[in-house]
């Protein structure tokens, strides 16, 4: 049995081992995310920074009026997003839209991830999740986004979220694993880092903050404690699990912070799209304003920019 397996077999061993992680100084936390979003970077480096949170974006539509002309729309801007930009890393969908994402960025570099699992709430039976996965996976998604039952979680039931995370993975098959941890109803920081291990311990390829849906979504603060627990889980399981903060994140010196946060916190490692993804839709017009102002002195103005 694995070392993970050996955690989780039973709701006791799994109960101990995630009461006896450190636990989170809230205060010296939220003290560390406040100096390190007081840190700037300017000229080359800036520029290379907004080239790199655009390349670690997950372009993002997740409303009831979605259309496929929406997504169409979405994809061409996510290959080509304009002013010389990169490539973003991914398109994030409801899963009946992945056949259209699929077309839409077919030829290019950009991964199509689709959210499951009865997103954003959680709440349906597990065959039903897992019908929701399948689903996704055999219409063409490199990615799952999943939402962890909180109320599981929040009530002591670690091994029903286990389970459900476990079952998730193996319906992926190919398809990377990102594990929404919802954290804005988690309550503590502690909390906090235990969802993480959890995911982590799971099969989880990512760990995520939020759904977007839910305020507060993602914080520096949140955002800390999980690299935290990515860095610490890659020297026990020799395995390097990415983070991925999506919702509120809109302009560019909020990506910039969250990049100086990974770079202080977890090292260039993880300053990679591969380890650390931004889910966002209003962040990429920014991050190009911004761009072409440092190209050519002037602001293009919104009005120049697609609206997401």
């Amino acid at each position: 049995m694995n070392v993970a397996g050996d955690i989780a077999a039973s709701e006791q061993s799994l109960r101990r081992f995630l009461h006896g992680l450190p636990g989170v100084d809230e205060v010296g936390a939220r003290a560390r995310a406040e100096t390190l979003a007081t840190r700037s970077i300017k000229t080359d480096s800036k520029r290379q920074a907004i080239d790199l949170a655009i390349a670690m974006i997950d372009l993002t539509t997740l409303e009831g009026q979605d259309t496929p002309g929406k997504v169409r729309a979405m994809c061409a801007k996510a290959r080509q997003p304009g002013y010389g930009a990169p490539p973003v890393a991914a398109v994030c969908i409801y899963p009946d839209l992945v056949p259209e994402a699929v077309a839409g960025v077919a030829g290019s570099t950009v991964r199509v991830a689709s959210v499951a699992t009865s997103f954003p709430s959680g709440r349906a039976a597990l065959d039903v999740k897992l019908a929701d996965v399948k689903s996704a996976v055999a219409a063409g998604a490199d990615e799952v986004d999943m939402v962890i039952d909180r109320g599981a979680f929040l009530t002591g039931r670690y091994g029903l979220v286990y389970e459900e995370i476990t079952a998730v993975r193996a319906a992926c098959g190919d398809a990377h694993l990102k594990v929404i941890l919802e954290t804005g109803e988690l309550s503590t920081l502690d909390n906090v880092r235990r969802a993480s291990w959890l995911a982590m311990l799971a099969g989880a390829d990512f760990i995520k903050t939020s759904t977007g849906k839910v305020t507060p979504a993602a914080t520096l603060p949140v955002t800390l404690v999980m690299l935290e627990a990515v860095r610490d889980y890659r020297d026990f399981a020799d395995r390097q699990v990415g983070v991925k903060p999506a919702g509120g994140i809109r302009t560019e010196k909020d990506a910039i912070r969250y990049l100086v946060l990974v770079n202080e916190t977890v090292g260039e490692d993880w300053l990679d799209p591969r380890y650390f993804r931004i889910g966002a839709s209003s962040l990429l017009n920014d991050l190009l304003m911004q761009r072409e102002r440092m190209a050519t002195g002037r602001y293009s103005g919104p009005d120049y920019m697609t609206v997401d």
